[in-house]
């Protein structure tokens, strides 16, 4: 019996020698992890924030019409060139009766004053060719006939503005001749020959007849989001990109950043504007979608390394790369960054370029390649 449990012990240890040699064995035929190297570049690093929107003119002047009616006659379409005073439309006037049969009754009134004036008018002129009253009366009986004339004439005026929207003597003048008020591009024609409008007054801002705007003065006007607009500031340089035309940058200056923002889609947004640097060979539409590119901050050929290789102290937070001293031996070394685009990183000092950096994740990247 004793010699039986002796020899199950001395199997059980010659079973852990065994196994204990063939893990060491294993371990050691192991294949040494091997870390890559890279190098510095230099490299132009732009920090840049994108804002979305569309390009606006300036400034877009509404024409509206200061009379009622209907469109009678269209001048001009949408890409004419129009300087100020260029008749855009003619307006048919559609008189209101209870404004005809005021001014209907106006004239009425004028005239019976003007034949009564008229008559005292020839008794003063008789008695003074008598020698009854003095010049004074016969000069102020002249006033009064006259003031009554002008009422007259004036009744018919207001009865033939209301009856048509223009009377003799207007002439270029006349409300129903609607002209530019500044010279521009057409943009946009909104009405069409027999279309009814309302005339522009202080209870209603009328219909629009046409919108004109100075197309070689352009802005870019889009918003920004809440977590980037402490980040920008004004006079930063943008870069405009234009869906619709492709492979071209415009360039322009950031002029206003709203101060107050609005919700949207439970964000806050804040309104940026640009002023567009003119590029007298190429038309840009208005109304065209477009990004806006800010720089933050901008620096050419400086020496950068990928912000992959950047390693950070886990208590002082500093950033470091691990330099290679020899074959598989690394050193940390710490740097001073300057700024990032998100792929490559300013350093400022403590690299050289000629230094190789491990690349500290080569263990992972080969894992995942075996995968």
């Amino acid at each position: 019996m004793k010699k039986s449990v002796t020899r199950i012990i001395l199997l059980l240890i010659v079973v852990a020698f065994g196994g204990a040699m063939y893990y060491l064995y294993q371990k050691n035929a192991e294949d040494p992890v091997v870390y890559k190297t890279e190098q510095a570049s230099t490299q132009t690093i732009v920090k840049k924030t994108v804002a979305t929107g569309s390009i606006l003119p300036l400034e877009e002047v509404l024409i509206k019409p200061n009379i009622s009616g209907v469109i009678e006659e269209v001048f001009v379409e949408g890409g004419d060139y129009v300087k100020s005073g260029d008749l855009i439309c003619r307006i048919k006037v559609v008189p209101n009766l209870n404004a005809l049969n005021d001014a209907r009754n106006t004239i009425d009134e004028a005239k019976i004053s003007l034949d009564d004036q008229r008559r005292n008018y020839e008794r003063q002129k008789n008695l003074f060719d008598k020698g009854v009253v003095s010049k004074v009366d016969l000069e102020r009986a002249q006033l009064t006939l006259d003031q009554a004339k002008q009422s007259y004439s004036a009744a018919n005026k207001r009865y033939d503005i209301v009856k048509t929207g223009t009377t003799r003597g207007l002439g270029s003048s006349a409300n129903t001749q609607i002209r530019a008020t500044v010279s521009g591009m057409v943009l946009d024609v909104p009405v069409e020959v027999g279309n009814q409008v309302i005339e522009s007054n202080t209870f209603n801002e009328g219909t629009t007849i046409a919108a004109i705007a100075d197309v070689d003065k352009m802005i870019f006007e889009g918003k920004v989001d809440e977590s980037e607009v402490g980040k920008i500031k004004e006079n930063l340089p943008l870069e405009i990109t234009v869906g619709a035309i492709e492979n071209t940058v415009f360039d322009a200056v950031l002029d206003y950043i709203a101060p107050k923002g609005v919700a949207e889609n439970g964000a806050i947004q804040f309104e940026i504007k640009g002023t567009l640097k003119k590029q007298d060979s190429i038309f840009i539409r208005a109304g065209l979608s477009a990004n806006a590119s800010i720089i933050l901050a901008k620096v050419d050929s400086v020496l950068a390394v990928k912000e992959a290789l950047v390693q950070f102290d886990d208590i002082t937070k500093k950033p470091f790369v691990e330099i290679e001293k020899g074959a598989q031996k690394f050193e940390r070394q710490d740097i001073e960054l300057g700024i990032s685009d998100g792929i490559y990183v300013e350093v400022k000092s403590g690299l050289a370029k000629e230094d190789k950096i491990k690349v500290w994740n080569a263990i992972e990247e080969e894992e995942k390649d075996s995968n």
